[in-house]
């Protein structure tokens, strides 16, 4: 039985039109129309370039034994532009598990970026490449190219389950994950919101912005309101 070690070349992929669209709108705004839980943990950051622009791709998935990435360079090889692959090992955080050449050969090829639930190495240069690249820290110690692993299976990284094919955008703030059945219907809900949002920040920088709402909720909650200083 192959199941552990095993290669899916094929994927359900979103229309590229509807993955470029994500690409506009910040993360923490689809967040929020998502019932903000498909954000990657907070562990997993952004380590190449500020500079490097909002990753806005679609999942190439890899489940990789822990320090180990024969699974990841089978994923590059079958990677294109638009693709991110990202990597579940399981938490570990022993093995660094690519470096500078393999993420060189991954912006050659136009990858959307590069997500690990594990650290990486050579951050001196990738620190400088406008490749997103998000991983959980940085280690010199390197990893092993032993497997087992899969390609293109279901997965969970950062706490959050990803399918292949699904679309992943990525800014400073992190990474959220949109799955590829609903995207057309969050796309539609975000925009709005994005630009219901954009408005609220106006309205924070010239002070009209409403605050009742904050009074309003406490009452509604019961909150006791006392005016007086507390005594012991």
């Amino acid at each position: 039985m192959s199941v552990g070690f095993r290669v899916f070349l094929k994927r359900n992929l979103p229309d590229p039109a509807l993955v470029e669209a994500f690409r506009s709108l910040p993360p923490a705004n689809v967040a929020d129309c998502m019932g903000r839980l498909c954000a990657l943990s907070s562990q997993i950051k952004l380590l190449s370039s500020p500079a490097a622009p909002i990753m806005a791709g679609v999942a190439l998935t890899v489940k990789a034994r822990p320090g180990d990435n024969l699974m990841i360079h089978k994923a590059l090889n079958m990677a294109g532009p638009g693709d991110v692959i990202v990597v579940s090992n399981e938490g570990d955080r022993s093995q660094s598990l690519v470096g500078e050449i393999i993420v060189t050969y991954a912006r050659y090829k136009g990858l959307a970026g590069m997500v690990f639930d594990g650290p990486i190495r050579d951050i001196d240069a990738i620190s400088k490449m406008d490749i997103p690249v998000y991983g959980t820290g940085t280690t010199p110690g390197g990893p092993y190219k032993e497997g087992p692993g899969e390609v293109n299976v279901p997965i969970a990284c950062g706490g959050i389950h990803i399918e292949p094919g699904d679309i992943l955008l990525g800014d400073a703030d992190g990474i959220i994950v949109i799955p590829r059945r609903d995207a057309a219907e969050i796309l539609a809900v975000a925009g709005k919101f994005s630009a219901n949002d954009a408005a609220k920040v106006t309205a924070a920088a010239n002070g009209t912005a409403d605050r009742s709402w904050v009074d309003k909720t406490l009452a509604a909650k019961n909150c006791e309101i006392i005016d007086a200083v507390y005594d012991e």
